[in-house]
């Protein structure tokens, strides 16, 4: 069994070892359902409800049987000897009708089973048999060394995958691609500190062992392969988590018309009158299989309607959330001179406060809408406006340009649609994929020193080396674990 973590608590243990049941498909009808129970020594609970043993791994077709020796259902039962099951223990599924209430049936029998005395040993048939909290089963399957973290954490990414792109993503990840990527830098790592250590332990040896093993070779290659593995994992939190997309912009602009372009549905009202939105109204599309959440927000200005009021402090936090923000222009303003001072004076208003609220790796596409409303020369002049974000000519209405702001939208972001073999990746992933790279650029700077610090160089690559182990779980604390598992369904 695999080591238990640092600050693995004694109840966890114990909690983990004894039996558990649920219902391992989603609520409501169906044709199918399924009841999944895991333990040890499952052979009495299965004599109790299918009345005969099982063949390890055939699924049998007969009657799920109640106290009273009636059929609750009939159905297949298959039987999942340790350690060759999805959980490493003994596990037993029984196929029944998915209705609820049959479902409910056989959950309530294999507890009333398991608390039976047997007539030979008066005994309970299975001692201890309860309900399985949320992503046990999976739990279980990586304390019982069936799975790493990463690759528990992609059932459930499987699971919710929103996209074709992301559940094949999961899948790479729940076939361990991304895990062998971890060890492999994990195995160089280990190596590097072992010579590190060694020349740490004996200094009085006239021998260079870092020089003469390179370790600044193997650093720098450390590092090149750490970046190979950051792109790689930014892509599939990509494909995972999606892109919070925010537009923005003064009254009447067009962003509603927007959304409800973008979204291909009228989602938002549209009306010529101002502040006709007032709250956000969001949509999640899809781009080359990342979701994209676009939200349409309350027109930016000074108002004295209290209502309109909360729209727009509710359209700031949005702003200030978001992985990307669309400011979107109305070109139609450029017609009318006797307006245009105060409507770029309100744009250069709302771009100031843009540059105070956002961090600069958040991207500012500067979008001029209605292009189809104007001269051309009028559009140019608009967009020639002094600017280092990225300028963009749409309608709305017509849909011209849209193909082209979707594509920038991916790529202002990271996405690279070239991109094989990407595999699904959470944002811890990507945090400690960071750690990684500051304590091993430390270590690099220790290294290349006039004077060496060995012991600060040692503690760097130790940092590294933990911080790199809590993708996969060698490294991990009671609280992640639960944070993790509890997110599962509760059949998984």
């Amino acid at each position: 069994m695999r080591p238990f973590f640092i600050g693995q608590s004694t109840f966890m243990k114990a909690f983990s070892q004894t039996p558990i049941v649920a219902i391992a498909t989603p609520p409501g009808r169906g044709a199918v359902g399924i009841v999944r129970v895991s333990g040890q020594n499952l052979a009495p609970l299965i004599q109790a409800i299918c009345g005969r043993e099982l063949k390890p791994r055939d699924a049998t077709y007969l009657p799920f049987l109640d106290a009273k020796g009636q059929a609750i259902d009939h159905g297949l039962a298959l039987f999942f000897p340790a350690p060759h099951s999805f959980t490493g223990e003994d596990v037993l599924e029984l196929q029944a009708h998915g209705g609820p209430v049959v479902m409910q049936l056989l959950v309530s029998r294999c507890l009333e089973a398991s608390a039976e005395l047997q007539a030979t040993t008066q005994q309970a048939r299975l001692p201890g048999l309860r309900i399985a909290q949320p992503g046990e089963f999976t739990q279980r399957a990586f304390l019982n060394d069936k799975m790493d973290l990463a690759q528990a954490e992609a059932v459930a990414d499987l699971i919710d995958a929103s996209t074709e792109a992301a559940a094949r993503g999961a899948v790479r990840s729940l076939s361990g691609e991304f895990s062998k990527e971890v060890h492999t830098l994990l195995d160089a790592l280990i190596h590097l500190r072992m010579l590190v250590e060694a020349t740490l332990d004996f200094p009085e040896e006239d021998i260079d062992f870092l020089h003469k093993a390179d370790a600044k070779g193997q650093l720098n290659r450390l590092q090149t392969t750490l970046a190979s593995v950051m792109q790689r994992a930014g892509q599939g939190a990509l494909l995972r988590e999606g892109i919070k997309v925010v537009i923005a912009g003064q009254p009447n602009a067009g962003k509603s018309s927007l959304l409800n372009a973008l979204a291909g549905a009228e989602l938002a009202i549209v009306t010529p009158i101002a502040g006709t939105t007032r709250d956000k109204v969001q949509q999640t599309i899809q781009i080359e299989g990342i979701p994209l959440h676009i939200i349409d927000t309350a027109g930016l200005r000074e108002s004295n309607d209290e209502v309109e009021k909360i729209g727009i402090e509710r359209a700031w936090a949005e702003i200030g959330a978001a992985d990307a923000v669309l400011f979107l222009h109305d070109l139609v303003r450029w017609n009318d001179q006797n307006e245009l001072v105060s409507y770029q004076a309100a744009d250069a208003n709302i771009a100031s406060q843009l540059t105070k609220l956002l961090p600069q790796r958040v991207p500012v596409i500067q979008v001029w809408n209605k292009v189809d409303a104007v001269q051309p020369h009028l559009a140019a002049q608009a967009m020639a406006t002094p600017s280092d974000s990225v300028n963009i000519a749409i309608s709305a209405k017509s849909g011209q340009g849209l193909e082209t702001l979707r594509h920038t939208l991916l790529e202002v972001v990271g996405w690279q649609p070239a991109s094989e073999g990407t595999y699904i990746a959470r944002e811890r992933h990507v945090q400690a994929l960071r750690q990684v790279r500051m304590h091993l650029d430390l270590a690099s700077s220790q290294l290349n020193a006039k004077s060496q610090a060995l012991d600060l160089l040692a503690e760097e690559l130790r940092l590294a080396q933990n911080a790199l182990s809590s993708i996969t779980g060698e490294f991990s604390s009671d609280d992640l674990l639960g944070v993790i598992f509890s997110k599962f369904c509760i059949g998984k």
